[in-house]
């Protein structure tokens, strides 16, 4: 499906709740839906739905709907799912290794490599199946196997330095949790920082409006 416009960064966010939805109809046996449905029961509108789906062409057909293999197709495509996306971690501490562990990386479209730490008690060892190099390796890790996007979850303090070194080193997009905002794009580099606090301080946010 070809773009029919510039596509705001605020559709493009919406898109993998979007994908999400429609992974868990098909596993719910769903094979087509509603504009109006699917608003339901994603907390929008049927037009914003609409509006975002419009542009890239749109996927539906009036009166009929949604067929729920075909978006999934079509969402996967527009997301990069099946580009074989590679990527590597840095920093296997707690937060680290929760990643290791838990997250799957597959489901969102990359293949983990490994991950490093400067610690050499962590080297060699393995969490969810990825193993630890040393740190030392990395620039020759990154020059042999030039993976797409590195998840930063080192402290604070050294992420801006690192993660201009590994840019330079070819590294092209960072999944930043660090809680240092970087901004590479004038590198064109690509960063999601990720703030965890954001978050639940709107969820305070919204629970002391309940009590106004």
């Amino acid at each position: 499906m070809e773009r029919k416009q510039e596509v705001s960064k605020a559709v493009i966010q919406r898109l993998p709740r979007y994908y999400r939805n429609i992974c868990e109809l098909k596993a719910e046996g769903v094979q087509r839906i509603s504009s109006r449905s699917l608003a339901e029961r994603m907390g929008l509108t049927a037009s914003q739905i609409r509006q975002d789906f419009n542009c890239f062409g749109g996927f539906g057909q009036q009166g009929y709907g949604y067929n729920i293999d075909k978006l999934m197709e079509e969402l996967g495509s527009i997301l990069g799912l099946r580009a074989g996306r590679t990527a590597i971690l840095i920093g296997a501490g707690n937060l680290g290794r929760a990643l290791l562990k838990n997250f799957d990386f597959a489901a969102s479209g990359f293949t983990l490599l490994c991950a490093f730490d400067s610690n050499p008690e962590l080297k060699g060892k393995e969490f969810g199946g990825h193993s630890v190099r040393s740190s030392d390796d990395l620039p020759s890790f990154i020059a042999a196997h030039k993976p797409d996007v590195a998840v930063l979850t080192i402290p604070r303090a050294n992420a801006p330095e690192i993660a201009q070194r590994i840019v330079n080193q070819g590294v092209r997009g960072l999944w930043n949790f660090t809680g240092e905002d970087l901004h590479l794009g004038g590198l064109g580099v690509p960063v999601e920082n990720v703030h965890l606090s954001d978050s639940l301080m709107t969820l305070c946010h919204l629970v002391s409006a309940i009590d106004e």
